[in-house]
C-alpha cells in the first residue's frame, strides 16, 4: 500500500508509462518523446507494431505515433521506376543508379534480364541498365561500321548460320551517313 502511494507522487523516482499511465516496474523501459514507456505500450498507431522491436526511430505527425513504414506510407512521397514507369511506394526498398530509381525487381539488364546481386558490375548506357557482357557486346558493335556488320552477316550466311541478310539502315553512334 505504501508503495502505491509513493508511486503516485510526481517526484517519487519511479517512472510512469505515458501509454497506460501505470508505474513501470520492469527492468527495461523505453524513453521516447521525452516520456517513459513500457516496451509493450509504445506502439505504432496504424499497424500496432511494438516500436522498440522495429528499430530505434519513430515518427510523429498529426498526433500519431508511427513506425517508419507507416509514416512513409501516409506522408512520404512516391516516385516512378525508371525501368517500368510504375509508381514506387515511399516505403519500398529501391535501387539507384545516377539519378534513376528502380524497383528491386526492375533493376535488371535491359538485354538479357539478368538480375543483379550485391557487388555485380552493371553499366548505365542510354539510361538503360546493362550487364557487363551485354555492355561490352554493345560497344563492339557500336564501333563497327554498317559495312563491317554486313560483311559479317554475308560470311555467316555463306556458312549457313544466318538465313537472311538484313540491310544496315541506322547510323552508327549517332553519326549521319
Amino acid at each position: 500500500m505504501e508503495i502505491k502511494e509513493e508511486n503516485k507522487l510526481p517526484n517519487s523516482g519511479v517512472p510512469e508509462c505515458a501509454g497506460c499511465h501505470k508505474v513501470i516496474r520492469e527492468r527495461y523501459l523505453l524513453k521516447a518523446l521525452d516520456q517513459f514507456w513500457h516496451e509493450d505500450c509504445l506502439r505504432c498507431t496504424c499497424c500496432d507494431c511494438r516500436l522498440g522491436e522495429v528499430g530505434s526511430t519513430l515518427f510523429t505527425k498529426a498526433n500519431l505515433i508511427l513506425c517508419k513504414r507507416d509514416y512513409l506510407r501516409l506522408f512520404g512521397t512516391t516516385g516512378l521506376c525508371s525501368a517500368c514507369n510504375k509508381t514506387i511506394p515511399a516505403f519500398e526498398m529501391v535501387m539507384r543508379a545516377r539519378g534513376n530509381v528502380y524497383h528491386l525487381e526492375c533493376f535488371a539488364c535491359h538485354q538479357c534480364n539478368h538480375r543483379f546481386c550485391v557487388g555485380d558490375r552493371f553499366y548505365l548506357h542510354d539510361n538503360k541498365i546493362l550487364c557487363e557482357y551485354d555492355y561490352q557486346e554493345k560497344m563492339v558493335f557500336a564501333n563497327m561500321s554498317c559495312d563491317n556488320i554486313a560483311q559479317m552477316k554475308r560470311q555467316a550466311t555463306k556458312i549457313g548460320l544466318v538465313r537472311s541478310v538484313e540491310s544496315c539502315t541506322e547510323p552508327v553512334c549517332g553519326e549521319a551517313k
